[in-house]
This record gives structure tokens, C-alpha cells and sequence, in this order.
């Protein structure tokens, strides 16, 4: 999948589940400017899991402060269930 892909579901998983409404980009912040609280977060870390069939480490939140990252993550986590 490429990055604009994981970015478009991204931004749906976040309007879905964990009610957040406006633009999505890569340069946004998870937590400011998505305004997720710890709750959310872990809402939406859930379903992206669910969806894109990756599990998401605890080393990887350090990583995790845009969107842009998680799409970085996403992507390479795919990448290697590919292998």
C-alpha cells in the first residue's frame, strides 16, 4: 500500500473511532493537533492494528509523533509481512 493509501485510512480510522473531524495531513501531531487524549490514542492505534493487520511495538511510539510517522510505520511494517 502506498503512503497516501495509508494516510486516507488514517484519516478515516480517525473520523471513525475516534471522533475527530477536520483535514488530515502527515505533518500533523497524533496527540495536539488530532487532540487525542490517551483514550483516543489507544483507539485509534487499536483499529489501525486491526486494519492494516500490523501490530504496533512499544518501541515504536517513541517514533510516533506525526502522522507522517505512523504512515512511516505503517508502511514499514507491511513492507516486511511482504518478505
Amino acid at each position: 500500500m502506498k503512503p497516501q493509501g495509508i494516510l486516507t485510512e488514517i484519516a478515516r480510522l480517525a473520523r471513525e473511532y475516534a471522533d475527530y473531524v477536520g483535514p488530515v495531513r502527515s505533518e500533523m501531531r497524533l496527540v495536539e493537533d488530532l487532540e487525542l487524549d490517551s483514550m483516543r490514542l489507544f483507539t485509534l492505534a487499536t483499529e489501525v492494528e486491526n486494519y492494516f493487520r500490523i501490530r504496533l511495538d512499544e518501541g515504536d511510539e517513541t517514533d510516533l509523533v506525526t502522522v507522517g510517522d505512523l504512515v512511516a510505520v505503517i508502511e514499514r511494517k507491511l513492507g516486511a509481512a511482504a518478505v
